[in-house]
């Protein structure tokens, strides 16, 4: 077989895909490959392009199915049109290789949020759990299984009236059941520390795995990691998984029935996304609210009305300070965390029991949005005069101390001088 044909090129910040999206800076990348900022010159509008795995040096045979690959995640993808799913804009050719255009969304991911946090509440994670089976199942009515649900395919909008959206991304290994399978036989794809377990033994993913990936992600924004641990081995992490046997739970509470349902080992007893969905909703929604507004509602923050991840937590942030109403004290992930604290794994070390468990009411602290405001302790009067010493005294109070002084001993000397005059005669 000969190779494509066409010139190496590497795009870059200022490339014209098509004629039509300039790229302005790599924001990311997936399993299919990079994804990019761009701004759509029609539309006058940003866009988020995926440039999918160069076919250079390919056979024909090879490019050519890699081109059908992108052509059919972008068919899936447009099938959907969800307030929780990205949505599919085009499919563009460049040069001959393929290009995804998709809706732009400022947003973090999940694995993101929870490489600075750790862990979030059930009742947070059962609300975005809810929003992102509510997405699928829609894909799956239309004949959709994503086969990737993880928490580095959910978005989660940050500034801007759309704080808190919740979003699926990444179709790229999804299967529309009526699509010829373009993967090869034995091959698994996918992420195996959220496969359901039928999906480890090599079983063909169904919605029914969907469901499994759905519960494995939500248990890990609970626990802080996967429901069978984190094993740099994914053969001996496909043997955990293929056993079915998940770690015990320590934080869901509550949460752990329901997260047990979507866990279930046989994929025929497990609840439908219909049911997860509203297993999800109605925990969310708890006593004070419903099940549409869990649906519909920005993820925020307890306690307060500003949203969780409305904005970043780093060094450059000028969102100002915040101050949450009264009630329990933030939890540890809504407060600000060191820049530094991204890059570790999903683990918890460093942190205590205490600070890790529902907070217990108590007097509110002031905190702040910015890193470099003051700290809770900061902004308390200080008040131990052995620390910080008294208060200065002000050169006008000094001069007119002494003022006074000098009035009042000249009135003395006059005094004394009247009654010695007074006392010789």
């Amino acid at each position: 077989m000969s190779t494509s044909a066409g010139t190496h090129h590497a795009p870059g910040p200022q490339y014209l895909v098509a004629g039509r999206y300039r790229l302005k800076s790599r924001i990311g990348g997936g399993g299919m490959g990079t994804v990019w900022l761009a701004r759509d010159q029609l539309l006058d509008r940003d866009v988020a392009v995926k440039q999918v795995v160069s076919t250079e040096g390919l056979t024909e045979d090879s490019a050519e199915n890699v081109r059908r690959r992108a052509m059919r995640e972008g068919r899936i993808a447009a099938k959907l049109s969800h307030r929780n799913a990205i949505a599919m804009h085009d499919v563009a050719l460049d040069r001959g290789e393929p290009w995804l255009v998709m809706e732009y969304l400022p947003s973090r991911s999940v694995a993101q949020i929870l490489h600075a946090t750790q862990t979030l509440t059930p009742v947070e994670a059962a609300q975005i759990g809810a929003q992102v089976a509510d997405a699928m199942v829609e894909a799956h009515a239309a004949g959709i299984v994503h086969r990737d649900i993880k928490p580095g395919n959910i978005l989660i909008a940050e500034g801007g009236r759309n704080a808190g959206l919740v979003k699926i991304t990444d179709f790229g290994i999804s299967r529309a059941k009526d699509d010829v399978t373009l993967t090869q036989t034995g091959v698994i794809t996918g992420t195996p520390a959220y496969f359901a377990p039928e999906v480890a033994r090599g079983a063909d993913p169904q919605e029914a795995s969907d469901v499994y990936s759905l519960g494995a992600t939500v248990y890990t924004m609970v626990e802080g990691q996967p429901p069978f641990g984190i094993d740099d081995n994914s053969i001996a992490l496909l043997h955990k998984v293929a056993r079915a046997r998940i770690n015990p739970m320590e934080r869901a509470a509550e949460l752990e029935p329901v997260l047990l349902r979507l866990l279930e080992p046989s994929p025929t007893k497990r609840p439908s996304m219909v049911q997860a969905r509203d297993l999800l909703a109605a925990f969310a929604a708890g006593s004070r609210g419903t099940r549409d507004q869990v649906l519909t509602g920005l993820i925020t923050r307890p306690g307060a009305g500003t949203p969780v991840w409305s904005q970043r937590t780093g060094r450059a942030s000028t969102t100002g300070s915040h101050r949450p109403a009264a009630g329990p004290t933030l939890p540890p992930y809504a407060q600000t965390m060191p820049a530094d604290r991204g890059s570790r794994d999903l683990t918890r070390e460093g942190l205590s029991p205490t600070l890790m468990s529902t907070p217990r009411p108590q007097s509110t602290p002031r905190y702040s949005s910015d890193p470099g405001s003051p700290t809770p302790q900061q902004n308390s009067q200080p008040s131990h005069p052995s620390v910080y010493g008294p208060p200065p005294r002000s050169s006008a109070t000094s001069s007119t101390a002494l003022a006074v002084s000098v009035f009042a001993f000249f009135a003395v000397l006059a005094v004394m001088v009247v009654l010695a005059i007074a006392l010789l005669r």
